[in-house]
């Protein structure tokens, strides 16, 4: 859906991806704080808990530190060769980024309550809409098919399966074992929020309306985790 958007949406679009980022990061705040980490909590394992926040989100920062750092195209490719290295770095990126969010998913379902899982699985799945944008955008600017962009950008998102499989796993192994995958998969997301969702937000538009998303967003995520 990301792909074939960015082939079809005009810059103009830049808002309606704000307040969209902005809503997911709101949603997805609220998840974490009522329903994974109070799942994690009530299997009696606080340091636990806390020591695994802190590892899902530096591994998920640094994961996407490392591969921020990339070198710049040298030679005489000029700018169209610049752009489609650029959709073929972010394509890598998202797709190792995207294990840890597949664990989120995986986790919810491992925590016994289906609607959980699904909940998350639509959350993910609407915060990987701007990042199949992101890696089609680049690709068709620099003269790629449309339909090339689009399946790179949709190929993008199976690792989000294994992640998925990994976190199911981790999750089903016992109590500490949930609390410790719950609490990655809450940190991880954390990052995504703070560290991504919401910069990007602010860096599109802005303006009062993506706070208003936000907040809206943790209403309906207050909502859902009810």
């Amino acid at each position: 859906m990301g792909g074939g958007a960015a082939c079809l949406l005009r810059r103009e679009s830049d808002r309606m991806v704000s307040l969209m980022l902005s809503f997911a990061a709101g949603v997805m705040i609220a998840v974490v704080c009522a329903d994974l980490l109070v799942q994690a909590l009530s299997q009696g394992h606080l340091p636990l808990t806390a020591a695994g926040v802190l590892t899902g989100f530096l591994i998920t920062a640094g994961l996407n530190a490392c591969l921020s750092c990339r070198p710049g195209l040298e030679g005489d490719g000029g700018r169209r060769g610049e752009l489609i290295l650029a959709g073929i770095v972010m394509a890598a990126a998202i797709a190792l980024h995207n294990v840890p969010e597949g664990m989120v998913i995986g986790a919810a379902f491992a925590s016994g309550e289906a609607g959980s899982g699904w909940v998350m699985a639509a959350v993910i799945g609407l915060h990987n809409v701007p990042e199949g944008m992101a890696v089609a955008a680049p690709l068709t600017a620099g003269g790629t098919q449309w339909w090339r962009a689009a399946s790179l950008a949709a190929v993008t998102g199976a690792p989000t399966v294994l992640g998925a499989i990994l976190g199911f796993w981790v999750g089903t192994l016992g109590p500490a074992a949930l609390s410790a995958a719950l609490s990655f998969a809450s940190g991880a997301m954390l990052y995504v929020v703070f560290g991504e969702l919401l910069p990007e937000a602010v860096g599109l538009w802005r303006g009062r309306a993506p706070a208003l998303a936000a907040v809206a967003g943790v209403v309906v995520g207050m909502w859902i985790a009810g």
